[in-house]
């Protein structure tokens, strides 16, 4: 009998002995390949952290005691452990179970991620609580190595450091930087470090040289012989000056030590720090060997490690990828930032070209928007290439760092729309609406691959911040006949005809020629422009619609609220036009995950719901 089939719900993994441990896991792995082969997901992370959930879920109780994951892409086996092991099958397909952990889908999910670094801020308010209300329940964070490059972070863990009740933050570290200190030495620092007598020891001597002649000298100069020893044995001297007991580092693949030390961690009353050292894509090769590559990747063949499905043409971050190239060949001013997502954005090709002018900052997008200000006050044009969802995180920054100051940078901003199986945590449906309420910021969106260079060259000629959004997929490459050149505030009219005019924004172009196409079947005349630019709008364009059409209708995959339809609605209202507005986006709603086909039309931007609703509009005046 498999002994997955034992685990049937939270806590069954104590059922089992401590001989049947290595072949759970070889299980536990064996299952992540052969349903994320088929399903797509995150795998490396997961495959690199199975020993190391096991070994909490054998030292904490579920659901009473608490486990916040660090972004959440490695809870694959503690979803697993906690008896959701069928999810699997639809893992991240609409209506199925999310690739992240979910407070709706089980007690053991405390709480929601999907961003970076917040682990340890959301860990510290469930310690505190817990204390309020007189509970006893444990608090652990699990947190990568790299996530500690966000802000976030660092001002939890200072924080932190008042913490005077137990609270276990464990650094998940599959860099193996440090992996010559695993062993018995640091295993003995760790042991005595935390044991009671040690800390009682301490306390003691403490208060003893106080009552001696000269005591506080001698105590001193201890504990700075002490300190300069820690330097020397101790690698996590810089979380202990920051007032954090540092346990460790531990390998993450050796069970009975990881459930030592974490026992060992549950004694100490205050913050604690484990330093767990893993490998990610352990067990599988190809993910050991291109951890990348497989950090969220679609189906795959097993056997190769290659994909069901290859990619026949270009995607929109494959035309950023060539085009800021070509820029910074013709200006020595342009330069490239990342936040630790150099080729996800497209940017290895620049940073293999020209590695002196790209810079990849780690995960810390407010650090990068600041940073790039810094540059471009300095007479340089920074390109910052970021997802829809993480730009998000540097919200303050863009407004008091480079708009208020209305220095030229630019905001590649790849994944904007719907992204699909990520859900709700990544989907680029808020950019539209809060970088158009920035005074000097300049938005535009493309609605094919070529209108993307040509926003890109634009934006790398203006004097002031401007934002480039892009979606997820391949590049749309119809339309190649409409191609007037870019001029500030402009949009493109497509069709001109009568009745019903259509301003579509960005990758919704598309969509809107399929829902012309319907409504000339139906006999309806239908215009359509390529709005190009969400700020500032067109209002001659606008102006131009309200003589010669009854219905206007705006189509953007962002929320409605503070979105394209808003600021149109605005100027109509403005200048008392008699057309009618209707406008299609997505509702005052976090959406879930499936495919992006799905989500249109449980959002309503596909076209056929949409064309209905545009003949029932019209039909209603």
């Amino acid at each position: 009998m498999a002994l997955l089939e034992l685990i049937e719900k939270e806590n069954d993994i104590k059922k089992l002995s401590p001989e049947q441990m290595p072949a759970l896991a070889e299980e536990i792995r064996s299952f992540l390949l052969e349903h994320v082969s088929k399903t797509g997901g995150h795998l490396a992370s997961n495959l690199g952290a199975v020993e190391l959930t096991m070994a909490l879920h054998l030292t904490l109780d579920f659901p009473k005691d608490k486990l916040i994951w660090d972004v959440g892409h490695q809870s694959y086996t503690h979803k697993i452990l906690t008896g959701r092991k069928e999810g699997f099958d639809h893992l991240r397909q609409l209506g199925g179970m999310s690739g992240f952990p979910k407070r709706s889908e089980s007690d053991c999910d405390c709480f929601d991620t999907g961003h970076s670094s917040t682990s340890i801020s959301a860990g510290l308010g469930f310690a505190k609580a817990r204390d309020l209300e007189g509970e006893s329940y444990s608090v652990v964070s699990v947190i990568g190595d790299g996530a500690l490059t966000g802000g976030l972070a660092f001002e939890a863990l200072n924080n932190a450091a008042d913490l005077n009740t137990n609270f276990i933050i464990v650094l998940n570290d599959n860099k193996m930087s440090i992996s010559e200190n695993v062993g018995g030495m640091a295993r003995h620092l760790a042991s005595m470090r935390v044991a009671d007598a040690y800390q009682e020891f301490k306390s003691d001597v403490h208060s003893s040289l106080e009552r001696l002649p000269y005591g506080e000298r001698v105590a001193r100069r201890i504990h700075k012989t002490k300190s300069s020893l820690k330097q020397l044995l101790i690698p996590g001297m810089l979380f202990e000056n920051m007032g954090l007991t540092y346990l460790g580092p531990v390998s993450g693949h050796n069970l009975s030590d990881m459930v030592h030390i974490f026992r060992e961690a549950k004694k100490v009353n205050g913050a604690v720090i484990v330093h767990v050292l893993t490998d990610k894509g352990k067990g599988y090769l190809p993910a050991e060997q291109h951890p990348d590559r497989f950090h969220g990747i679609g189906p795959f063949d097993v056997e190769t490690g290659y994909p069901l499905k290859s990619k026949k043409k270009p995607d929109y971050t494959d035309v950023f990828s060539t085009v800021i190239c070509k820029i910074a060949a013709k200006n020595d001013r342009v330069v490239a930032l990342t936040a630790a997502m150099s080729d996800g954005t497209g940017l290895k090709r620049f940073h293999s070209e020209y590695p002196d002018r790209f810079f990849d900052v780690g995960i810390a997008e407010g650090h990068a928007v600041t940073f790039a200000a810094g540059m471009a006050a300095s007479g340089l044009h920074p390109f910052f290439a970021v997802y829809s969802s993480f730009l998000q995180r540097g919200f303050d920054e863009i407004v008091h760092d480079v708009c208020m100051q209305n220095l030229p940078v630019t905001f590649a901003i790849d994944r904007a729309g719907l992204v699909g199986a990520d859900g709700s945590t990544h989907h680029g449906i808020l950019d539209l609406s809060y970088l158009s309420m920035m005074p000097n910021m300049t938005v535009m969106a493309p609605k094919n691959k070529w209108e993307l260079a040509d926003m890109l060259w634009f934006a790398s000629r203006q004097d002031g911040p401007t934002a480039v959004r892009y979606p997820r997929g391949q590049a749309c490459d119809g339309l190649k006949d409409y191609r007037a050149p870019i001029r500030l505030g402009k949009s493109e009219w497509i069709y001109e005809e009568l009745q019903i005019v259509i301003f579509a924004v960005g990758s919704m172009v598309e969509t809107a020629l399929d829902v012309r196409e319907q409504l000339h079947k139906k006999g309806y005349d239908c215009s359509l422009v390529n709005a190009r630019f969400i700020k500032p709008i067109d209002t001659e364009s606008i102006r131009k619609a309200v003589e010669d059409h009854v219905l206007i209708v705006t189509m953007e995959d962002n929320m409605l609220h503070g979105g394209y339809g808003d600021a149109v609605g605005a100027y109509l209202a403005e200048i008392h036009a008699d057309a009618s507005l209707l406008c299609f986006g997505i509702e005052d709603q976090f959406v879930s995950h499936g495919t992006v086909e799905q989500l249109r039309k449980l959002t309503g931007l596909d076209a056929a719901h949409m064309t209905q609703k545009i003949i029932d509009t019209y039909d209603a005046l």
